[in-house]
């Protein structure tokens, strides 16, 4: 007996030391609306069943459930294609001023080559701040698609976006995922988020304001580019230069999402050995207790 006491005394110490990722349902948010789940149009209904079980959109009290076409893409991006295949999914909560923003890819063996730091940073740049955002995806693709999503969940919402920045921000997201290739995801949204926060503060004047800023960052990171990429860096960050950005105010979320790339790159709580030794604990926990009863 009192083994039995001692060990429940530590499942209730170890459960107030782990974070709640399922917290209580509240019920409808009133001020923003039902989360809205925007479904690839090109999932089967197989895909999409496994898509809303990932999204868990029967915990919600209620959402909103639109699909995202190729047609879709050519409202957002002016070179769309009209025919592309869409498969990835988003969930999209809407969270009040000053909460930022929070993506996760909930499918992560699923989505290849977008990571959540990119994501945010193509958000910010399109003009979306604070809200949850959840990624899936039924079998690998990039996660491109899931952009577009995010942008026509906003517009139902209400929201109009800037067909500029949705473009530049597509753009963003093109140009992040090809420097992936050749250098760490990490440091590639490390990159662009520096560059941007330089250019929100110096406010450059000029292309060649923006390339001796994109120079400085390349070197403060040790990241080497190759003159292809580099030029490609330098036109996207010149085309975000141009935008009708309130920068005084996108240095705040620039600073938030700074911080989160550099911890990313700096902890180890995010290393597949300490996650499986969590779960070895829970294992061994179970069947010990499963041993009391045999």
């Amino acid at each position: 007996m009192k083994k039995l006491i001692a060990t429940i005394a530590m499942i209730l110490m170890v459960s107030t030391l782990i974070p709640s990722w399922a917290a209580a349902n509240v019920g409808i948010n009133e001020k923003y609306g039902v989360p809205i789940v925007v479904y690839g149009g090109n999932l089967s209904e197989d895909e999409k069943a496994s898509v809303a079980e990932s999204l868990s959109v029967e915990e919600e009290a209620e959402v909103e459930e639109i699909e995202v076409t190729g047609e879709d893409l050519v409202t957002y991006i002016k070179d769309g294609d009209a025919r592309a295949r869409m498969f990835s999914s988003a969930k999209i909560t809407r969270k009040d001023e000053g909460e930022g923003l929070v993506i996760q890819i909930v499918t992560p063996d699923n989505i290849t080559q977008v990571t959540t730091e990119m994501y945010a940073n193509a958000m910010l740049t399109a003009g979306i701040e604070n809200a949850t955002v959840e990624v899936a995806a039924p079998k690998p693709v990039t996660g491109h698609s899931a952009l577009v999503g995010i942008y026509k969940a906003y517009e139902v919402n209400g929201e109009q976006l800037d067909p500029e920045r949705t473009d530049v921000a597509n753009d963003e997201l093109e140009v992040a995922t090809e420097l992936a290739e050749d250098v760490d995801e990490a440091k590639v949204s490390e990159l662009l988020t520096e560059i941007k926060k330089q250019i929100a503060e110096q406010n450059p004047a000029s292309r060649e304001d923006v390339e001796q800023i994109v120079e400085e960052q390349l070197s403060k990171l040790q990241i080497e580019l190759s003159p292809e990429d580099r030029q490609l860096l330098i036109d996207l960050m010149d085309r975000i230069r141009q935008l009708d950005i309130d920068f005084s105010q996108w240095s705040t979320q620039l600073e938030d999402l700074s911080k989160t790339i550099e911890d990313k790159i700096g902890t180890i709580v995010n290393d597949e050995g300490f996650w499986n030794s969590v779960k070895e604990f829970f294992r061994n926990l179970a069947n010990t207790v499963r041993s009391w009863f045999n």
